[in-house]
């Protein structure tokens, strides 16, 4: 059953604890819970299947978002100002929601396309990757122990929401973890700049793939790249350096999406 809108007059109301001073502190793993951010995430966090604690947002938000807040969690309404003050920080798109994050996530059985990053610390790229991987029908996410947290509020953000419904997976040891996708049957597709590698385009995927990127800068570790079955590269102009490797995943996925 829905709940009536609550008015916040004061930015230390205890009620909104959870999103104040977003700018200087952020809701992590040890708490249980994430901050959405903007319309478009928050709705697709409500329609995600995750438990939604709250949602705070502006009048003119209320009136575009109506039709998705019937759940049983508080909404709070607060002028754009004090909204801004709670937060820390200016809420241009005027709606904010905390979600409690998935506590178990699994690779789907049999799954096909994973994608897996090796201590990918920006949380930009890692937001990016994720709407990658659900854009071009990745399965999983797979992430090293020192990869940042997707649930960070600006990976969220750049994610569009796609970590709500994306299954992502931390390992715990890295990188013999991945010997236990190997074991599954998995293909381990290693994201390399080497010029003797195989080049994107002449490679044959095989039925279930696992594409291996590593952060930009160091790249792949070689004990990674040791464990891969194939060393795969994006042809480049003469000169060129290397891409971003969020725009790099978002090549490998499209060339190696999974056949219908």
């Amino acid at each position: 059953m829905a709940l009536p809108p609550l008015d916040i007059l004061d930015a230390d109301d205890p009620r909104v604890a959870d999103y104040r001073q977003l700018k200087e502190r952020w809701l992590n793993v040890e708490g249980g819970r994430f901050v959405a951010e903007s319309e478009r995430v928050v709705r697709r966090l409500l329609g995600s299947g995750l438990r939604v604690h709250s949602v705070l947002l502006t009048g003119p938000r209320l009136a575009t978002l109506a039709d998705a807040l019937g759940g049983p969690f508080p909404v709070y309404l607060a002028p754009q100002e004090l909204l801004d003050r709670i937060a820390g920080f200016h809420v241009h798109r005027g709606c904010l929601a905390v979600g409690e994050r998935p506590t178990h996530a699994e690779i789907p059985r049999g799954a096909r396309t994973l994608v897996v990053l090796e201590d990918l610390t920006d949380v930009d790229n890692l937001g990016a990757i994720a709407r990658h991987a659900a854009a071009f029908g990745a399965e999983a996410l797979v992430l090293s122990p020192r990869c940042a947290d997707p649930f960070y509020r600006k990976s969220i953000r750049v994610s569009l929401g796609a970590v709500f419904g994306l299954p992502i997976v931390r390992l715990a040891r890295w990188p013999d973890d991945l010997e236990k996708l190997r074991a599954d049957g998995v293909s381990l597709v290693a994201a390399v700049l080497d010029a003797d590698a195989t080049p994107l385009a002449g490679f044959e995927r095989p039925l279930r793939t696992a594409i291996v990127l590593g952060a930009e800068g160091p790249g792949l570790s070689s004990e990674a790249r040791a464990l891969c079955d194939h060393q795969v590269t994006i042809p480049m102009s003469p000169g060129a350096d290397s891409l971003n490797v969020a725009t790099a995943a978002a090549i490998f996925l499209y060339a190696l999406r999974s056949p219908s």
